[in-house]
């Protein structure tokens, strides 16, 4: 579903969450510590998934929204918004301060949802996700 929808969106296929290893392991990659993944399903059909994790070479109070993606037809459900609470609600009960996300400047609807939900834009990538291609940042206080 993650490939699909980068697809759909036009997204590269290097320096995103597309060639992450992880997608293809994403259950062994969300047993760490103060990570999970959460996945929204309707029957038995996946419409969207995101997961929390610490933020690779960052500081251990900030953590990452990771490979938040969302099936066409479970846009404009407000499904977006529900599975975001249920993200930052996991990451608060970790004990992380702080919650970054980096995006594609092409994904205006999921800016628009993190900006509804409290993310600011920075000017500098955080930690080491790899994803290159993502030029846009944002940040989130927990507290």
């Amino acid at each position: 579903m993650i490939r699909h929808v980068l697809v759909e969106q036009g997204a590269p296929k290097v320096g995103t969450a597309y060639e992450d290893k992880a997608l293809d392991q994403l259950f062994e990659t969300y047993q760490k510590e103060r990570s999970e993944y959460f996945v929204l399903l309707e029957g038995d059909e996946i419409l969207g998934s995101a997961g929390i994790s610490p933020l690779d070479n960052g500081d251990p109070e900030i953590c990452e929204l990771q490979k938040m993606y969302f099936d066409p037809s479970a846009r404009g459900r407000g499904l977006g918004r529900q599975m975001m609470q249920k993200c930052l609600d996991f990451a608060k009960d970790q004990g992380f301060q702080v919650c970054y996300i980096e995006t594609l400047l092409s994904m205006t609807a999921a800016q628009k949802l993190y900006q509804k939900t409290g993310f600011e834009y920075i000017s500098e990538r955080m930690g080491d996700t790899g994803h290159y291609s993502c030029t846009i940042f944002m940040k989130k206080e927990l507290n």
